[in-house]
């Protein structure tokens, strides 16, 4: 029987990993939605309206798997790691009250507009709601990430008998690796929801819906992709360089790098083993690691040896740094070649539409990987360096927890094949659907 350690762990990871994926979408959705709305109060093209119409459909449907799926995350604190609360509640605990009070009340008063008032109130007002909700998602995003920038690197507290008390909460708030998480994670939402568009655009091409919504939506969502996946991998390099100076032991999980050493190889490929403390197979550019890290072929980066008992499982963060990367580098290449043609011609050919249906969900493998090696990157803390997450675990027995484990994942696994297959349902359903012209009427309200 696994311990109550390693379950609760797992229970917190699966949790998190499912609530993850929808807020990474409605982030930037939001976005997308305000300029769509936007283009169409501007040039009263109903084709905006049309776009918007469909991708509200679908933010809905995941904004409300997002809140959903939230509450459990507050729940685990209590049922599963009660320590946290006592120990360091007094930074989490108003952090995330700012996020319910700014961000959450926002979107909740004007979610309802934005949803259902379009022929109830003015076009304005109605822009505004969509604008007022957009906002709230990535406050949202700036309160929830600057708590989990602050575990990483704790600054502005007092610590009196093991618990943590605010001292500065601008220091807590803006600690030093909070804006490159933040944009990074920003840039992921924006890439998420654009390949998202793109392969639920391409799709409805592929079923030969011959309306222009799918191609505009298509054209503006690859757009987006190939002006931000660059600047993505420059704000994740910077994140790592932060990180590096942080948290020199998560990249050195990262890069496999077990000796302290100077001119370190960056590793293709490897098969660490923490048994032997080395790797196995090793694929390697020599010096680039080093280069990369310092700006110094010769720069030295210190081993995880140095850090014995007190750095993160080395496999995990290793393989999902790869993927991450990885990801992202097809992303890159996707986007670009199909814009490209976009630009080129008027429609894709066959191949690259099959091709963006594939990559749709590409944006939640990049996330769900680079936040493994954010957090398991972390362990074996949970405020780095201060609090080890076993002092701050449940002492319920193991079964329990095993058996609410075992419902989470039943639950998710349902809920998450559900959600799909509805995105591709209302994507068949457009298909059907007349393209009509839709126009204010007098006194400015939509028909």
């Amino acid at each position: 029987m696994l311990d109550t350690l390693l379950l609760s762990r797992i229970q917190f990871a699966a949790n998190i990993s499912f609530h993850i994926l929808f807020p990474t979408i409605t982030i930037a959705l939001a976005w997308f939605l305000v300029f769509f709305k936007f283009r169409y109060d501007r040039t009263g093209e109903a084709v905006w309206l049309r776009a918007y119409r469909f991708w509200v459909k679908i933010f809905a449907l995941t904004f409300a798997l997002g809140v959903v799926s939230g509450i459990t995350m507050s729940f685990q604190f209590g049922t599963n790691w009660p320590g946290f609360m006592e120990r360091i509640g007094n930074i989490a605990g108003p952090l995330l009250g700012y996020e319910v009070l700014t961000a959450f009340f926002m979107e909740a008063t004007f979610l309802g507009i934005m949803l259902f008032g379009m022929k109830r109130v003015s076009p304005r007002l109605h822009t505004f709601a969509t604008l007022i909700v957009a906002i709230g998602t990535t406050l949202s995003a700036f309160w929830i990430l600057s708590l989990n920038s602050w575990l990483q690197t704790p600054t502005g507290y007092t610590l009196v008998d093991g618990v943590f008390y605010p001292k500065d909460w601008f220091e807590i708030i803006f600690n030093p690796s909070f804006g490159y998480r933040f944009f990074h994670m920003l840039l992921a939402s924006a890439l998420t929801a654009s390949f998202l568009m793109a392969g639920i655009s391409a799709y409805r091409l592929l079923k030969e819906d011959h309306k222009h919504a799918p191609k505009l939506t298509l054209k503006v969502s690859l757009t987006v992709a190939a002006l931000l996946a660059p600047m993505q991998m420059f704000v994740g390099d910077l994140h790592g360089l932060n990180t590096f100076e942080h948290q020199p032991q998560k990249v050195a999980a990262m890069e496999g790098v077990w000796e302290t050493e100077q001119g370190a190889p960056l590793l293709l490929f490897a098969i660490p083993d923490e048994q032997q403390r080395t790797n196995h197979f090793e694929i390697a550019i020599p010096k680039l690691a080093s280069l990369i890290l310092t700006h110094e072929a010769e720069g030295e980066i210190k081993g995880l040896n140095e850090f014995k008992g007190e750095h993160p499982p080395v496999k995990p963060v290793f393989f999902g740094f790869r993927i991450m990367v990885g990801i992202g580098v097809l992303m890159i290449l996707v986007a670009l070649v199909t814009r490209y043609t976009l630009w080129k011609r008027s429609t894709l050919p066959t191949w690259q539409l099959k091709a963006l249906v594939a990559m749709t969900f590409s944006g939640w493998i990049a996330t769900l990987a680079g936040w493994y090696v954010t957090e398991i990157g972390r362990q074996p803390f949970m405020v780095s360096g201060l609090v080890k997450i076993e002092e701050l675990v449940t002492n319920v027995p193991s079964e329990h927890v095993l058996l609410t484990l075992i419902g989470y994942l039943t639950l998710y696994a349902v809920l998450l094949a559900a959600y799909i297959k509805t995105l591709f349902y209302t994507a068949r359903n457009a298909v059907q659907v007349e393209e009509y012209q839709t126009t204010p009427v007098q006194g400015g309200q939509y028909v």
